[in-house]
């Protein structure tokens, strides 16, 4: 596995800037468009639960889990990203994840922040 399999965030030819500050240096919000979110929901596959299980034994990282979540999440930020754009934002504010279980069936992943219009000052 490489290590793009464990990492995610923003390409830099993203047209949406998405960041975790309520601000952006250098950057004035011309208007508040409003919240914006990317959901997605996976089931755990059978052979990573096996492998996790016996991971757990021995202890250790749990690769294929932590792909999994990685998978999710990006695709979550790509939804929310896709949410803000068709709304006319050009940024969104206040970045943050949020993960459940759902329904002990797999995770939840919510990537949710403010979407705003920017302009450089």
């Amino acid at each position: 596995m490489s290590i793009d399999d464990f990492g995610g965030g923003q390409t830099a030819q993203s047209d949406v800037l998405v960041v975790t500050t309520n601000d952006v240096p250098g950057h004035q919000v011309q208007q508040v468009i409003g919240e914006v979110f990317g959901l997605t929901v996976r089931s755990r596959h059978l052979g990573t639960q096996v492998g996790a299980g016996l991971k757990s034994m021995v202890g250790g990282e749990l690769k294929g889990l932590t792909k999994t979540l990685v998978e999710t999440r990006n695709q979550a930020m790509e939804r929310l990203v896709e949410q803000a754009r068709a709304r006319g934002a050009n940024a969104v504010l206040a970045f943050r994840f949020d993960v459940t279980e759902a329904a002990g069936a797999g995770a939840e992943v919510c990537a949710y922040g403010t979407a705003v219009v920017l302009t450089r000052t």
